[in-house]
């Protein structure tokens, strides 16, 4: 058994983090604004979806983008406000539903994309969330896992490279996999374990600095011969979930 170390969330896709303490889930939704907005680029092509979702290369992301690993992000839902911050720049305050501050945004963001890389254009919001898949869950992510590849590599690497929603502890390295197919409870909340999650280089950038650093794919190739860290967990029964609670196999 395992206990809830972390909760993390990403109100704009690739861009900035929150931890936060607790949270109410419901099924098949992800965490309350988790990857609620995201940055679409000059070479993204959108079309129509019922549900609102767009698949992820048409967004800025830190597998093209490694500076996008430093955000942190500081939601402020009285002003329905966020704050983005970055070590190399002024951080800014927007609200990502007003057409002014999505500009203001746009610009802030283009000294943070490589030149040669598509820049970022449009603000997009999701009807649910813009998760990697199209079925949307949370991620969950085992810190003893996060430590094997760090001793692989050689040096410890911060659990934020892998941006997951809910940071577990107590578990063996790899545990995790053996989840895929089966429920678990944390807290009051059930969820199904759906598939691991296939790592891009956006891994490889240190979550403080945004410089790559670390070959985190090469490091999961060599030590397991995966290209995956971390599972999707899909909400099947609404609940809370609060740092420290337990993670039960059911």
């Amino acid at each position: 058994m395992g206990t809830l170390a972390q909760i993390w969330r990403h109100p704009i896709k690739a861009h900035g983090r929150e931890a936060i303490v607790s949270a109410r889930l419901d099924p098949s939704r992800a965490l309350p604004l988790d990857r609620l907005w995201a940055v679409a680029h000059a070479n993204a092509k959108l079309s129509p979806s019922e549900d609102g979702w767009h698949r992820c290369p048409n967004f800025s992301r830190g597998a093209s983008a490694p500076l996008l690993q430093a955000l942190e992000c500081k939601v402020d839902q009285a002003s329905q406000t966020l704050t983005l911050t970055h070590p190399q720049k002024p951080g800014i305050t927007v609200n990502p539903d007003d057409a002014n501050d999505q500009a203001r945004l746009i610009g802030w963001l283009q000294d943070l994309t490589p030149d040669g890389r598509p820049k970022p254009v449009a603000i997009i919001k999701a009807q649910n969330a813009m998760t990697d898949s199209q079925t949307v869950s949370l991620s969950l992510i085992n810190l003893a896992s996060n430590d094997a590849i760090g001793a692989g590599l050689g040096q410890g690497i911060s659990p934020l490279r892998w941006r997951g929603n809910m940071l577990v502890a107590g578990l063996d390295p790899w545990e995790e996999r053996s989840w895929v197919g089966k429920n678990i409870r944390i807290g009051s909340t059930e969820f199904y374990i759906r598939k691991e999650i296939t790592r891009c280089r956006m891994t490889e950038a240190n979550p403080e600095t945004g410089e790559r650093d670390a070959d985190t794919l090469g490091a999961l190739k060599r030590g397991w011969d995966i290209q995956e860290m971390g599972v999707h967990a899909v909400v099947t029964k609404a609940g809370e979930i609060t740092v420290d609670d337990k993670v039960e196999v059911l």
